[in-house]
């Protein structure tokens, strides 16, 4: 529905970024929130009109300063909230440093009790609110050198189950997208000879779109998608069936 609000964190670039202009197309009021690259973010406005956010989501103080400047300036609660902030810090576990671990853990898992904390209670008053959690196939499969990585989009898993079922009376869905390999920045980091075996292994013969998974989002969010809750929606091109 137009004029809803909505906020996609880590959304100005790659999936986050896709997600949040889709959902302009459509008519709805968006923010997106970004860590620290002010170029970026900047150029992301410029280009788009969408106002972003600085906002560390890993920390909850940030996140109700942040949450409180997009109600502010978009004039009304937020409807819709895309849990999409993530970083890598891939290493073997036998080398793997706490520092890397917590950072993963926080940005890519705590950042979603962060954000849907602070949303939550509006949610509930309004009896309306939909919260969806970019996780990853590598959540489902695991994947060499990504324990963190791994274990916080399972996490994200157990998280969106337990909120649907806490929601789901008060009007609020919660489900998770598990994308395949899209084509991002995260993904060209990965070395070429790498991204040659994983391509052989992807059914449909190519890596995703962050427009792709964009669509599932902004389904999702909408009304059609009242009944679904809970739900974990995989976009891998059949790299991971079950």
């Amino acid at each position: 529905m137009s004029g809803r609000v909505v906020v996609v964190t880590g959304g100005t670039r790659g999936i986050g970024a896709a997600s949040a202009e889709a959902f302009k197309q459509l008519g709805y009021r968006v923010a997106v929130t970004y860590l620290a690259n002010e170029q970026m973010s900047q150029q992301f406005t410029g280009r788009t009109g969408i106002p972003a956010f600085q906002c560390d989501a890993s920390k909850l103080d940030a996140c109700v300063q942040g949450v409180k400047k997009i109600v502010e300036a978009l004039g009304g609660p937020v409807d819709i909230l895309v849990n999409n902030a993530g970083v890598t810090r891939d290493a073997m576990l036998h080398k793997m440093t706490p520092e890397q671990w917590n950072e993963v853990i926080q940005t890519n898992l705590t950042s979603c009790f962060n954000m849907s904390s602070v949303v939550m209670t509006s949610m509930r008053e309004r009896g309306f609110g939909r919260v969806i959690n970019i996780g990853s196939i590598n959540g489902q499969t695991g994947q060499l050198g990504q324990t963190a990585y791994a274990a916080a989009k399972a996490g994200m898993h157990g998280f969106t189950l337990a909120l649907a079922r806490e929601g789901a009376a008060k009007g609020i869905t919660a489900n998770l997208i598990a994308p395949g390999y899209i084509e991002t920045d995260m993904v060209k980091a990965v070395p070429p000879e790498e991204l040659v075996k994983i391509r052989a292994r992807i059914p449909v013969g190519r890596f995703g779109r962050a427009e792709e998974i964009a669509r599932a989002v902004t389904f999702l969010a909408s009304d059609r998608a009242g009944f679904i809750t809970g739900s974990t929606l995989t976009v891998n091109g059949g790299q991971h069936m079950f």
